[in-house]
């Protein structure tokens, strides 16, 4: 099934759809399963969305928030992707704790993906399937954690990963497409200038997913959602208006 892609005029407007998304989504979810589980993506795009759905009609007691990758630094450091969702959604909204399943991001990379794993197992075995899945994708064409380079053949659902990115190491725990590309609804929030480039290569160019690791998500069985703003989808459109 080809990827949806809707392009809008800025990141609030932007923010504004995804958060209808999230609450359709979760309302669907919640009739027909009686629970919504929901992966969220960390970084400074989806943080406007977080904020919009504090004041959202969602039924948060049937919740379940997981995160695609997480930062292995401490839970109050300003790059910790569950830090970032708790001080602007989850510390505002009544969602029971024990729905919250963050990624242990205090332990050592393979010891918190051994820790992730095993929580999404005693969730549902091997893992659950989550209702929804918002990732980002990065300038080199990286999502969640997983960069250029990176193994294309995990057989575990939940990875450590050292690399460099943007000119320094980063630890970091990832969910591979095993368990992302499970998901009923992948939603990519995709903004800025520096972007629009790469977007062209995902969306239109070569398969290349070694290189380019955005490629490797296209669900088996669910809906693969872009959701870009002008600047990110600038080139998209010239490419369009040009054929």
């Amino acid at each position: 099934m080809n990827p949806t892609v809707q392009i809008f005029k800025d990141l609030p407007t932007l923010s504004q759809a995804a958060a209808q998304l999230f609450i359709v989504s979760a309302e669907q979810a919640i009739a027909e399963r009686g629970r919504f589980l929901v992966a969220l993506s960390g970084g400074s795009t989806p943080t406007a969305l977080h904020r919009l759905l504090v004041d959202a009609p969602v039924d948060w007691p049937r919740v379940h928030v997981f995160w695609g990758d997480e930062r292995c630094v401490p839970v109050d450091d300003p790059g910790n992707n569950y830090a970032q969702a708790r001080d602007a959604l989850l510390a505002h909204v009544p969602i029971p704790a024990d729905n919250i399943h963050r990624i242990p991001a205090e332990l050592e990379p393979d010891s918190a993906a051994r820790a992730y794993a095993a929580a999404l197992s005693g969730f549902h075995a091997p893992w659950p399937r989550f209702d929804l899945v918002l990732l980002g994708m990065g300038d080199d064409g990286h999502t969640a954690s997983l960069f250029p380079g990176s193994p294309v053949d995990e057989d575990q659902p939940v990875i450590a990963v050292t690399a460099h990115y943007q000119g320094r190491p980063v630890q970091r725990v990832s969910l591979t497409p095993l368990v992302i590309n499970a998901a009923r609804q992948v939603v990519f929030l995709v903004s800025g200038q520096s972007k629009s480039a790469t977007l062209v290569r995902v969306l239109k160019g070569n398969s290349n997913p070694k290189k380019l690791p955005a490629q490797r998500i296209h669900p088996s069985d669910g809906n693969l959602t872009w959701l870009l703003d002008e600047a990110a989808g600038s080139n998209l459109e010239l490419l369009e208006t040009s054929s």
